[in-house]
């Protein structure tokens, strides 16, 4: 006697009130355009406090390294018994080749480094011979305002 198989087809699911099986799990077009809405409104909430730090941070970084270079020179001045003339200017600090009792480099760096926007920074002689380390800020010309304007400490 020989038996047969039938196979047994799962049954059919009848499709639910809204078009759908109940199994599927995909979103709509609908759905995925409300995530994307509302995730467009908290990055336009947030971003501009994130890049108002950023700003900020970039600041008190341009500070925080004139202030080392600044110390920098004062080291220069203790063992040469004078600041660096604006012709030498900042690579005074990093190579002093004809500079007599220099003993640097006064600065971890192999080069002077840039300011935070990339530019570089200039160097005056300030009041009373003093240096005067500047940076032009994010537009990197002389003068300007909120993030273009100067940094330096007086």
């Amino acid at each position: 006697m020989k038996r047969s198989f039938q196979h047994r087809l799962p049954a059919r699911r009848k499709p639910s009130q809204h078009g759908r099986d109940r199994g599927d799990g995909g979103f709509t077009l609908l759905e995925l355009l409300v995530v994307l809405v509302i995730l467009s409104l908290v990055a336009s909430i947030a971003a501009p406090r994130v890049l108002g730090y950023l700003s900020e941070a970039r600041v008190r970084a341009a500070r925080l390294q004139i202030e080392a270079l600044t110390s920098a020179f004062d080291l220069f001045y203790l063992d040469t018994s004078r600041y660096p003339t604006e012709r030498e200017g900042l690579t005074a600090l990093v190579s002093g080749n004809a500079i007599k009792r220099w003993k640097g480099p006064y600065i971890q760096q192999a080069s002077v480094p840039l300011d935070p926007w990339g530019h570089e920074y200039q160097y005056r002689i300030g009041d009373k011979g003093r240096p005067q380390i500047i940076s032009f800020g994010a537009d990197g010309v002389e003068g300007g305002a909120d993030n273009g304007a100067d940094i330096a400490i007086q």
